[in-house]
């Protein structure tokens, strides 16, 4: 990593080119080095079928070459034109009522269409042959924000599509049945022809939902990677695709064969601690630092604005949290507000009239700082030796079937477990991510253990010392989102040492524990469904407090080889995860502070505050800011939305 890029998303189509020139001087104003664009310019590059204009992208980018402007080229294959959507009507969705889409903002793709598979082949390799050696372009994004909208595309070719994926993944049709528990209700297929897609609203069956989701998911991938494969022929510069990180459309599946993992997320500033969640998720997923793609600058807007305005502070805050943990870029979108059109409200750095805002003084605060810290960045990364589950295939489980009601997968994770370890390392990582390196591993709510070779890895792991901590929920689903019939639990009960006595679904905090050795006092907190245990090999750690199972081991633990597992029955509080955990933090910090070490040629910390209010640190031994220039010893002051990059006193 050279250095951190600082950028935004730029859309030379909308102005005319004199403008240009103009936005160059304020991005250099504004600490701008890096700029995407063409993400939505299809209509320009080919105004008519198979006669392209490059032009007018071609003077922009060595414009911004000169300027020492990097730029991200991106496919614009998320908006077709309106002459290759009318010419072509099947390259467009079609809704579960079987109407198609209109031509009416963008995303109308079917990922099915060969038709649409052949133009997007097209006006990629097009940009491909004009810019994929050109020096200014410094990376490549694949089409925007792609992902299985509105339940995914139900046309013909769509439909079809589904049945050859169930007959290649079943086999026969008995097969479906049998795994789908299809006989309930006499709702047996007599072929893959006699299924019909689910709709989203009606009760339909989990297992059915849930394959639809895989199809649409598998069909986006295999889109992705036909636009890589054209890119890798014609750059050497990184490729990748711009996400949010739901994890449904899976992260670890669309970047198997893309170079850099890219991420969009738009959040209001109270939230700004969570997005460490998705930071820790993102910088697992590839060995390249990842790159956010997408930020708001002030505040999210279509035809009005929304999310609310950043407090003074915050979107600097927002700049420097993504780089203490990990990415290599920070992008805001947008560069300047358009004057036109469905995000006419959306906030930027400039405004439609080039005037900036407040927030841009942040931005290119935040760039310079960067550069003065460039040493102590370029030569560290972050490495963690706690590692939590976030799971693809939990997250289409959640959906389709819950267990809970009001269950939210991902908040949970970022809210009752994430939560706990804002001063600690800790990677988030998917079922198939190697486990070397990991003291501890949480897999809560992973509700498919058995899948990508986890079980038996995860099993050696903690054989050679690992500590395990899982559940609540966790091993309790087939990757048809159907239960176990021989246990609760696949492997699991059999592995931790316990029998489940009870099983009491609840999303609630009805029930607490004590610890189950009356040499250790206080209460436990519960939360988020419960089980209690008979121990099989494993010991109590908590027990039932006077609740209806009063007694039974609610939490327990069994040495395995030179680790052990311990087992959830329900969700504990963040304090009693941190002890679980017997990790050491970073510093001690008051809650409001995200700390994240760095390590490499020298030892980093980066403090940043995250609420608009003052807390204290830690730091002990003297340490220097490379921010602020002082030297830092013992209990120090934070500011609010300061940030902090502390190296030892040489």
């Amino acid at each position: 990593m050279e250095k951190i890029l600082v950028g935004a998303a730029y859309y030379p189509e909308m102005w005319e080119e004199s403008e240009v020139e103009k936005d160059i001087v304020r991005m250099k104003e504004a600490g701008i080095n890096t700029v995407r664009v063409a993400e939505f310019a299809w209509g320009r590059m080919e105004p008519e079928e198979g006669k392209f204009d490059f032009g007018w992208l071609e003077r922009a980018v060595e414009k911004l070459y000169k300027a020492g402007i990097g730029v991200i080229m991106c496919t614009p294959t998320c908006t077709p034109p309106r002459w290759l959507l009318n010419k072509y009507p099947e390259t467009r969705t079609v809704y579960a009522d079987g109407t198609r889409t209109e031509v009416f903002s963008r995303c109308h793709p079917c990922k099915s269409s060969p038709v649409m598979r052949e133009k997007n082949r097209i006006i990629v390799t097009e940009l491909a042959k004009r810019f994929g050696a050109h020096p200014a372009v410094i990376g490549w994004q694949i089409d925007n924000e792609i992902f299985p909208y509105n339940e995914g595309c139900y046309c013909p070719l769509c439909r079809a599509g589904f049945r050859a994926y169930l007959k290649e993944k079943y086999g026969n049709v008995r097969k479906l049945n049998e795994k789908w528990g299809m006989h309930r209700w006499s709702l047996e297929y007599d072929s893959f022809d006699d299924v019909i897609p689910p709709v989203r609203g009606r009760w339909e069956h989990p297992s059915l939902q849930t394959e639809w989701t895989r199809f649409h998911c598998k069909n986006i991938v295999s889109y992705v990677n036909e636009q890589a494969d054209i890119l890798h022929a014609y750059t050497k510069a990184p490729v990748g695709t711009d996400m949010m990180a739901t994890n449904l459309l899976s992260y670890e599946d669309v970047n198997e064969k893309l170079d850099v993992a890219q991420y969009n997320h738009y959040e209001p500033a109270a939230e700004l601690a969570r997005m460490t969640f998705g930071y820790d998720f993102l910088r697992t997923i590839r060995p390249r630092p990842f790159w956010v793609t997408e930020t708001q600058a002030g505040w999210n807007g279509s035809t009005f604005a929304e999310f609310g305005y950043r407090p003074k502070g915050a979107c600097y805050a927002n700049s420097w949290l993504p780089v203490a943990r990990g990415a290599e870029m920070i992008e805001y979108w947008h560069f300047r507000a358009h004057p036109n059109g469905h995000e006419l409200a959306h906030g930027a750095l400039y405004n439609t009239a080039g005037r900036p805002y407040r927030v841009t003084e942040e931005i290119a605060r935040a760039a310079k700082e960067f550069e003065a810290c460039r040493k102590a960045l370029a030569g560290t990364q972050v490495r963690s030796r706690i590692a939590i589950h976030y799971s693809s295939t939990a997250v289409i489980n959640s959906i389709n079937a819950p267990l809970l009601k009001n269950y939210d997968y991902r908040s949970t994770l970022i809210d009752r477990v994430h939560a706990a370890f804002r001063h600690m390392n800790v990677d988030v990582i998917e079922t198939g991510h190697a486990l070397d390196g990991y003291k501890v591993l949480f897999s809560p709510f992973l509700s498919t253990a058995d899948e990508k070779g986890l079980k038996e890895r995860v099993m050696e792991w903690v054989k050679a010392g690992g500590r395990w901590i899982v559940g609540p929920m966790s091993d309790i689903m087939t990757e048809y989102s159907s239960k176990y019939t021989r246990a609760p639990h696949s492997f699991l009960e059999e592995f931790a040492g316990v029998y489940t006595r009870y099983e009491l679904p609840v999303a609630n905090e009805e029930y607490r524990a004590r610890w189950a050795h009356p040499e250790m006092k206080g209460e436990i907190g519960l939360s988020m469904c419960y089980s209690a245990y008979e121990l099989r090999g494993a010991e109590a750690v908590g027990v039932d407090d006077g609740g209806e199972v009063d007694g039974l081991p609610v939490i327990t633990e069994r040495k395995v080889g030179k680790g052990s597992v311990v087992m959830l029955g329900s969700l504990p509080d963040l304090t009693m995860l941190r002890a679980l955990a017997q990790g050491v933090g970073i510093m001690q910090a008051s809650d409001n502070i995200v700390l994240t070490e760095r390590t490499g040629e020298e030892e980093v910390i980066i403090a940043v505050e995250t609420e608009g209010k003052a807390g204290t640190l830690g730091v002990g031994a003297p340490r220097r800011d490379l921010i602020g220039g002082r030297t830092l010893s013992g209990t120090v002051q934070v500011a609010p939305y300061e940030v902090l990059v502390l190296v030892q006193e040489k």
